[in-house]
C-alpha cells in the first residue's frame, strides 16, 4: 500500500464506523456533513443527483443506472457502499474505481477542515464528503448516490435528488430505523425532496402513502407506471421486458442472476427515463446492460467445483438467494455452504430462508467485523436444521475447508455478510 494511502486510511479508520461498531448509533444529524459541504462550496449542488435507497437491490440498480447514463454520453460518478475488497470500489468514475493517490488526497483533504470546524465526522461521512468533492472536481454530468442506511439522516441526503429511487422496503436494520416496516419506509422516504421524480419499487398499499406524502413532483409506481413484464432465465443472467410510461423495451439481457434482478432493472430503466424526461432507445439500454457487473451478487467465481458468492446479508436477501437457486439453477442445492453473518441477524432464520437444510455441510465462519456473529452459533443453527456443521473461524480457512471437502461436481456457496463474501472473493478470484 502506498504510504499516502496508508496514512489516509489510518485517518479514516480513526473515525467511528457504524458499519462495524457493535453499538447503537448516536442521535442522527446531517449537521456535520452539511457544515463540511458548506466549507467545500457545496459540491453536491454542482451536478444533478440520482439518489437510491431500499432494503435490497439498490447497489445493482445503481450500477445499471450508471451504465445507462454513461451509454448516453454522460460523465457519471457513482457512490455505493459497502465495498467487497477495497474501499476504492465505493467511488467510481466512468466505470473505474478511484485510484489510490486520488483517494488519499480526497480523504486527507478533509482533515484540516474537521480541525477548522472543530467537529468530528463519522467514517461514512468522511467517505461521503470525499466522494461528493471528487465528483465536483471531475465536473461530472450526474452523480448516482446509494444511501448507506435508511435515508432521512444518511450522509448522502445532504444532496437533493433530481430522481429518487426506492427499490423496496424490508425489515432490515430495524433496531436502528425500525421497528416496523412503516418506520423504515418513513426513514427511506426522507430522500424524496420537492421537485424530484420518485421511482417507487415498493408496492405495499400500506407503505405507498408514506412516500406519496413527501410531495415529489411526480411518483412512478412499480406495476402501475413501470415494471418488469417478462422475466426469464438466460445464459449468464436474465432476459427481461421492461415497461415504462413511454412504452416497452423488450429482450434486454441483464447479466445478473435471480428473478429479483428483473425488478431492479425496471427501477433502473424507469429512473434513467425519468432523469432524461424522454423515452430511451432500446439498443442503447441493451448495450449499457452488457457492461453491468455484480461482484458478490450470485457471482460464479469457479466452475469445478461450482463456487458462487452471494451477499445474502438479510432475510429478504436470503429468500432472493433461494429463489435464484430455484429459478436460475433449476433447484440445484448447494452441497457445501460457507456462512458468516453480522449484527442482529438470526442465523437460524437466515439459513432456513435460503433453504440451507438441503446442504451436506455448513462451514460456519466469522466475518472480519466486530459485529460478526459467533460461528458456533451459526453451526448450532445449521445442526438444528439437520445439517452437519463445522466451525472454521477465519473466512479464508473456511473457504479452504469447503474446497477441500468438495468434489469436482459439487456446488459450494459462500454467503452471508458482505464482509465474509468480500474476503472470500479475494481468496477465490486472486488464487
Amino acid at each position: 500500500m502506498p504510504p499516502p494511502l496508508a496514512d489516509a486510511l489510518a485517518y479514516l479508520d480513526a473515525h467511528v464506523n457504524f458499519e462495524t461498531a457493535p453499538v447503537r448509533r448516536s442521535m442522527p444529524t446531517l449537521d456535520r456533513i452539511a457544515a463540511v459541504c458548506t466549507w467545500l462550496g457545496d459540491p453536491q449542488r454542482a451536478y444533478p443527483v440520482v439518489h437510491l435507497t431500499g432494503t435490497n437491490g439498490k447497489g445493482s440498480t445503481a450500477r445499471m443506472i450508471s451504465s445507462m447514463l454513461a451509454a448516453h454520453g454522460l460523465s457519471v460518478g457513482t457512490y455505493t457502499s459497502p465495498h467487497l475488497e477495497r474501499i476504492n470500489e465505493r467511488m467510481v468514475w466512468e466505470g473505474e474505481p478511484i485510484d489510490d493517490e486520488t483517494l488519499a488526497d480526497a480523504l486527507l483533504g478533509l482533515e484540516p477542515i474537521e480541525e477548522h470546524l472543530a467537529l468530528r465526522l463519522t467514517h461514512f461521512e468522511v467517505l461521503t464528503a470525499a466522494a461528493l468533492r471528487w465528483f465536483a472536481d471531475l465536473a461530472v454530468d450526474v452523480a448516482v448516490l446509494e444511501v448507506g442506511l435508511g435515508g432521512r439522516w444518511d450522509a448522502t441526503n445532504v444532496a437533493d435528488a433530481t430522481v429518487a429511487v426506492v427499490t423496496n422496503v424490508g425489515l432490515d436494520h430495524a433496531e436502528v430505523i425500525g421497528p416496523t416496516r412503516a418506520d423504515i419506509a418513513t426513514e427511506k422516504a426522507g430522500i424524496v425532496k420537492p421537485g424530484c421524480t420518485l421511482v417507487l419499487g415498493e408496492t405495499d398499499p400500506d407503505l405507498v402513502p408514506i412516500f406519496e406524502a413527501r410531495n415529489a413532483e411526480s411518483v412512478w409506481l412499480r406495476d402501475r407506471d413501470f415494471g418488469c413484464v417478462r422475466n426469464r432465465v438466460a445464459v449468464g443472467g436474465r432476459v427481461v421486458d421492461v415497461r415504462t410510461p413511454s412504452g416497452v423495451l423488450d429482450d434486454l439481457l441483464v447479466p445478473l442472476r435471480g428473478p429479483h434482478q428483473g425488478d431492479n432493472a425496471a427501477c433502473a430503466v424507469a429512473a434513467t427515463e425519468a432523469f432524461f424526461g424522454r423515452a430511451l432507445d432500446r439498443d442503447v439500454v441493451a448495450d449499457a446492460f452488457h457492461t453491468v457487473k455484480g461482484p458478490g451478487r450470485f457471482e460464479v467465481v469457479r466452475r469445478r467445483p461450482l463456487v458462487v458468492l452471494d451477499g445474502a446479508h438479510n432475510p429478504d436477501g436470503a429468500r432472493a438467494l433461494r429463489a435464484t437457486l430455484e429459478d436460475d439453477l433449476g433447484g440445484r442445492k448447494p452441497d457445501v455452504i460457507v456462512a458468516g453473518f453480522t449484527g442482529e441477524r438470526d442465523p437460524g432464520e437466515m439459513l432456513a430462508a435460503m433453504d440451507a437444510g438441503r446442504a451436506r455441510l455448513v462451514v460456519a465462519t466469522k466475518p472480519p467485523s466486530p459485529r460478526g456473529v459467533d460461528p458456533a452459533t451459526v453451526a448450532a443453527a445449521a445442526e438444528a436444521l439437520g445439517v452437519r456443521a463445522e466451525v472454521v473461524p477465519s473466512v479464508t480457512g473456511a473457504v479452504e475447508r469447503a474446497l477441500a471437502v468438495a468434489a469436482e461436481d459439487d456446488f459450494v456457496l459462500v454467503t452471508g455478510s458482505l464482509h465474509a463474501v468480500g474476503e472470500a472473493r479475494t481468496v477465490l478470484v486472486e488464487a
